[in-house]
């Protein structure tokens, strides 16, 4: 993290980034503290060693918080003490003159008769219905999805539109192909990766709330894994997502409807 002016605020090394057949994400993270004077901060990358075949890494999910320190400690406040009063003493008069005479009478009870209390009609309560979600089912999944892990790379939520996908080869042509699967159907069929897109469109609305596409490896090409990029464009958002899938493992794609 560096000023324009070049001054670096905040560095972080993330040491070799070994090659392994299946993308693996990694999480770093710094602190740092942005000079009184500075309003804009650049984000620089730099590889320190020479690549090799197709990309060396990805970056997804870079997020800035504001991290302030709290004083947990409250002031004690001292406790005031009243001041004390001294009790007044009153001496009883002892003069008969002007001592009153105490008048005794007789003080009759009435008893009153005990409060009727009426019983109050049954009153019935109303509750609103408790609406349950409506579950989404699925058709049964054939038997290379049941037999493949669908590993979830990314889930999505957005407003009612088309969806558009399109599916690139990522890095270098070298063969790989596919099979699409829409909600367990399959819609393409052994497609062949390249710089042409293959490309498939979906409608999302509050009756087709839910949508899973999933990536099958049909070969791994010459150089495994088999990997894609996905371009994503909704009304309003566009993602790009690096797909990996294998013999072993699908890759999954899930699109909900925003509530």
């Amino acid at each position: 993290m560096v000023t324009p002016e070049g001054k670096i605020v905040a560095n972080i090394v993330t040491g070799d980034l070994p090659r392994v057949a299946s993308p693996q994400w990694t999480q770093h993270r710094a602190y740092f503290t942005t000079p009184a004077s500075t309003t804009t901060l650049m984000l620089v990358m730099a590889d320190n060693r020479p690549s090799g075949c197709g990309n060396d890494f990805a970056l997804d999910d870079i997020t800035f918080r504001e991290c302030v320190k709290q004083n947990t400690q409250a002031a004690e406040v001292p406790k005031k003490t009243p001041p004390k009063i001294p009790p007044v003493i009153t001496k009883p008069s002892t003069d008969p003159k002007t001592t009153p005479k105490k008048n005794i009478t007789p003080i009759e009870k009435k008893i009153q008769p005990a409060p009727v209390i009426k019983q109050k009609a049954d009153t019935i309560v109303k509750t609103n219905p408790v609406v349950k979600p409506n579950k989404i089912t699925l058709p049964p999944a054939p038997l290379v999805l049941r037999n493949r892990e669908n590993a979830l790379v990314r889930q999505i939520e957005t407003e009612a539109s088309e969806i558009k996908i399109d599916l690139y080869d990522n890095g270098e042509i070298d063969g790989d192909t596919i099979s699409i699967y829409h909600n367990n159907a399959l819609i393409k069929s052994h497609m062949r990766l390249s710089q042409k897109p293959i490309s498939i469109t979906i409608s999302i609305n509050p009756s087709e709330p839910h949508h899973e596409i999933i990536m099958v490896a049909e070969n791994l090409g010459s150089i495994p894994p088999n990997t894609s990029v996905m371009i994503i464009t909704t009304a309003i958002d566009r993602y790009q997502v690096f797909i990996s899938s294998s013999e072993q493992k699908n890759a999954k794609v899930v699109f909900d409807l925003k509530k």
